[in-house]
């Protein structure tokens, strides 16, 4: 019985708090929401099988648990396969691409010393800026939407500037480029200078070998080739990398993304305890862990060889294997043919960013994505649009 009373006196006082509030509940809140079933052909993110949805499914534990630690240390062994590094600083990072990208030039970088970007695309403008904003002196080479760099180019860049970083995109999603990288890592060297490259689009899709191209900083992210949810960002420090890193006279502009506390918290500092640093994206992990293993059940060259042929599928031309560029049809409103494909079809492709908005169509064909039958069915799609959709005469 007074139990009972205790129970009507909390729910009446509830009701008399609840009734003060100047804020209402959200209706919208009150409804069910239920995830559209879309085939993700644009540039990322890609569809997430059923074996990562449900390992990320699984019930979450504490970030600092015995069973996490092990998970974290299977994600940096399936890093390490799908990076082809030996490298101890091997990690994930809590965020997308982006935060891969600022957690490898904050910590790589100090204020007033010189960075190069290579600026084919979208990605190396991006890097510039983040450069910028912590004080460096960026440089930059540049060529135009669709190409790409010599290794005489980059040398005498090298030469010009003698930055302590140079930054160049594998992948450049925005215009449909894979970059050659061999020698380039050597050239680097030569010339005291640390190599970086963002391999967002193009992991696992395209043959990547740290070790043996001299990379010193790598990257990429979990939502493109691995399918896997955006949110966690694979990243890999060479020794030549760390020495640079771990002997700052400053400390990185981030704290988040500070590589002294991320070492430690991956256990790649060889201290015996973990230090706690923030609350990992536990979910998130789970589901990384899956992809990657998922990655290391294929043969790595078959991969390669699978996402190069559908992309020849698309063009002929084969470059960049995971995300392929298709000149916009002259005439057309991209963004017509691009939302009549998704009302029609269920089915998302992009048009340009950066230097190639406008200009092109993007369709990423990426892990389990990349079948024939994708391929037909973007075609299709592509087909459809141009019949109905509207043609200037101009």
């Amino acid at each position: 019985s007074s139990y009972r009373g205790t129970d009507a006196s909390l729910v009446l006082q509830h009701a008399r708090s609840m009734s003060s509030v100047s804020v209402p509940p959200p209706k919208c809140l009150q409804k069910t929401f239920v995830a559209p079933r879309r085939h993700m052909f644009g540039p990322g993110p890609s569809n997430v099988p059923p074996r990562i949805l449900a390992a990320g499914a699984e019930p979450v534990i504490g970030h600092m648990h015995p069973e996490m630690l092990e998970i974290m240390s299977d994600i940096k062994s399936g890093i390490q396969y799908a990076f082809q590094t030996e490298n101890n600083m091997t990690i994930a990072v809590s965020g997308t691409g982006h935060t891969a990208m600022e957690c490898a030039i904050f910590n790589a970088v100090e204020p007033g010393e010189g960075v190069l970007t290579a600026v084919n695309g979208i990605w190396g403008e991006r890097a510039a800026e983040m450069a910028e904003r912590i004080g460096a002196k960026v440089n930059s080479i540049v060529t135009t939407a669709g190409g790409y760099f010599t290794s005489e180019e980059i040398d005498q860049a090298l030469a010009k500037h003698k930055p302590v970083l140079f930054f160049l995109t594998h992948g450049e999603s925005s215009t449909g480029v894979v970059h050659p990288l061999d020698g380039i890592g050597d050239i680097c060297h030569k010339h005291n200078c640390l190599f970086l490259v963002d391999c967002v689009a193009s992991m696992g899709g395209a043959p990547l070998y740290m070790d043996k191209q001299g990379i010193d900083i790598l990257y990429s992210g979990s939502q493109k080739v691995l399918n896997a949810p955006p949110g966690t960002a694979p990243i890999s420090f060479s020794e030549r990398a760390c020495q640079k890193v771990f002997n700052r006279k400053t400390k990185p502009v981030s704290f988040f993304l500070d590589m002294t506390w991320l070492a430690n918290y991956w256990g790649c500092d060889g201290k015996p305890a973990r230090i706690y640093h923030h609350t990992a994206p536990v979910s998130a992990f789970y589901a990384l862990r899956e992809s990657l293993a998922i990655l290391a059940e294929q043969v790595t060259l078959v991969w390669f060889l699978n996402h190069d042929a559908i992309h020849t599928l698309l063009d002929r031309n084969a470059r960049l294997p995971t995300v392929t560029t298709i000149v916009a049809p002259p005439g057309y409103d991209w963004k017509e043919i691009t939302s009549y494909i998704m009302k029609n079809h269920n089915l998302e492709i992009s048009g340009g960013l950066g230097p190639s908005v406008g200009q092109v169509l993007r369709v990423g064909l990426m892990g389990g994505n990349s079948s024939k039958a994708s391929v037909d069915m973007v075609l299709e799609a592509l087909r459809d649009a141009l019949r109905y959709c509207h043609k200037s005469k101009v």
